[in-house]
């Protein structure tokens, strides 16, 4: 029974389903951790299989602690800001140790902060976009990199990447509340990283085998495309439900708006997502036919989502199609641009740089004009609800502010390692294997392009 000191409005049934859907959609990201895990161990080299997979869930845990710590205080600070409090404010109240990341709901007065678990479920999965984040970066350094430089890049790109999600997701923050359109957070989630790998892999330079022959390396093979496969599935599988918590519900019932605040609709965001998928996949299929090359079967669905996630509230399916259509085309000369001039880096930058700015822009020129920004139930002043207009120049400084606060951070940490702990492994043990050199676990086959000649 509650007591006369708790209050029931915080958790009715209403608010139980909406914390369903944001634990649903925490579940989903989880399972998008799986799959590009399953991608990974389908397209590492086997003698660095096990060591890429721990990095990663290192990686992931070190972001997905830092965003309890203070990451998801610096995104939250947008909303305390509209209500002319501080950063200081929001960090009290939502640091790991704070008054409402501890308080249990029931005990909070609605007019002190209502709907406080969906709140506090939006931690969870707020962190595990951080922690995917680290998880992304490390495809572009994978086998490459020193484990202690990258799980010091996994601290600080959580700290830089949550200061970016305050400044490009959301509806009030600097950028968004006057223009900038971002549904699912492609600027702080892929442009960041991108940006982030841009620097990154041209100071660590190419494995062994990838370009040219290596004395124990031959060339470089990926063991299993039918893992790779199965979590580019998985990820498919995944995203629904996260693609529903990216939307907000206000009354009457479930009146369902984007995170920008942007009209839209379940349906219509599902749909979107979808054909995002199946846009990418057909034109992706049409490369891989026409150019005999399996990787655009790979690329080309994600380049469809990644280009359509920044406007799946906005876009009509039949738009939606058409702009993931032409996705795969932009990561096909970005790619091909890349393997020419022989850098060493195949997802990051053609898919996230590539197909994400892409996407952003169609937004700007497709959905220009398009009301959002602000919040729900405020009428006038600079956080009325949808007072800013979708427009290109504010999606062109979205890019922008997205790609360059990841070069400039990973500039300076590179300045920094290079002068400290050092941040490259070296070819001798590039080619001999991390798996063995690290953890002293041999391959159960020796295949033959990893023979010693």
């Amino acid at each position: 029974m509650l007591d006369a000191a708790q209050f029931a409005g915080q958790v009715t049934l209403s608010q139980l389903v909406q914390n369903h859907v944001y634990a649903a959609g925490t579940v989903g990201a989880i399972f998008v951790v799986v799959g590009l895990i399953l991608i990974d161990v389908g397209g590492a080299r086997r003698r660095n299989q096990f060591n890429a997979t721990i990095e990663k869930l290192v990686g992931f845990f070190i972001g997905f602690a830092t965003y309890f710590l203070v990451g998801f205080s610096i995104w939250a600070s947008q909303y305390y800001i509209m209500a002319d409090a501080t950063l200081t404010d929001t960090i009290k109240d939502w640091w790991l140790g704070g008054a409402m990341s501890n308080a249990l709901a029931q005990n909070v007065d609605p007019a002190v902060f209502p709907g406080l678990n969906n709140f506090q479920i939006f931690v969870f999965f707020l962190a595990c976009f951080a922690g995917i984040v680290n998880v992304l970066l490390h495809f572009a350094v994978s086998e490459r990199m020193k484990a202690s430089a990258f799980y010091i890049t996994a601290f600080v790109a959580t700290v830089m990447s949550s200061i970016l999600s305050w400044i490009t997701w959301g509806s009030v923050g600097p950028l968004t509340n006057i223009g900038f359109h971002d549904f699912f957070g492609v600027g702080f989630v892929y442009l960041f990283p991108a940006g982030m790998a841009m620097v990154f892999v041209s100071k660590l330079g190419a494995r062994p085998g990838m370009f040219s022959p290596h004395p124990k390396v031959s060339e470089y093979r990926s063991p299993n495309l039918g893992l790779v496969t199965t979590g580019l599935m998985m990820i498919f599988a995944s995203l629904p439900m996260v693609i529903l918590s990216c939307l907000f519900f206000f009354d009457p019932e479930a009146l369902a708006v984007s995170v920008t605040m942007a009209s839209t609709s379940v349906g219509i965001a599902f749909n979107n997502y979808g054909l995002a998928w199946a846009g990418g996949a057909l034109m992706g299929a049409v490369l891989a036919y026409s150019t005999r090359k399996f990787s655009y079967l790979l690329l080309g669905p994600l380049a469809g989502y990644v280009a359509g996630a920044s406007g799946f509230d906005v876009y009509l399916p039949w738009q939606m199609f058409l702009v993931a259509l032409g996705a795969p085309l932009v990561t096909y000369v970005i790619y091909e641009f890349m393997q020419k001039r022989n850098i060493d880096e195949h997802k990051l930058m053609p898919l996230f740089a590539g197909a994400g700015s892409y996407g952003l822009i169609m937004v700007g020129l497709i959905a220009a004009g398009t009301p959002r920004g602000g919040y729900f139930g405020i009428e006038e002043g600079a956080y009325a609800f949808q007072h800013g207009e979708i427009s290109l120049v504010m999606q062109l400084a979205g890019i922008a502010v997205s790609l360059g606060m990841g070069i400039v951070t990973a500039w300076v940490l590179s300045f920094l390692f290079e002068r400290t702990i050092g941040m490259r492994v070296s070819d001798e043990d590039q080619a001999e294997g991390l798996d063995k050199v690290f953890w002293g676990i041999e391959p159960d086959v020796n295949p033959k392009t990893e023979r010693a000649s």
